[in-house]
């Protein structure tokens, strides 16, 4: 049983390294849409083109990382005797950790 959680924390963290480009386009959007909007971060100076491009940019590429990640978290689950809420928390915090790398290594 040990083997299918390594196997599955694994899996979360390698699914992690495409899923840092979903985080940044979600920061993106946000930054220079709404927090920008409330005064609390600054607009891309050289983003001019609306940010209606972007929602949809941003809608497509989560949906598509979001089903390839459910599916392959939900193949994994099964193989494992973690409850499901654990389960799906260690799963969502693995696939954060390369966007945390790279955060902690940008400073």
């Amino acid at each position: 049983m040990w083997k299918w959680r390594l196997t599955a924390a694994g899996m979360n963290v390698l699914l992690g390294v495409p899923g840092v480009v979903p985080v940044w386009l979600i920061w993106y959007y946000l930054s220079n849409g709404p927090l920008a909007d409330a005064g609390w971060t600054s607009r891309e100076p050289t983003e001019n083109d609306g940010m209606q491009l972007w929602l949809v940019i941003v809608v497509f590429v989560v949906a598509v990382f979001g089903v390839i990640w459910w599916l392959a978290n939900d193949w994994a689950r099964r193989r494992t005797a973690l409850a499901p809420h654990v389960y799906w928390t260690a799963g969502a915090l693995l696939t954060l950790v390369p966007t945390g790398v790279l955060v902690a290594g940008s400073v």
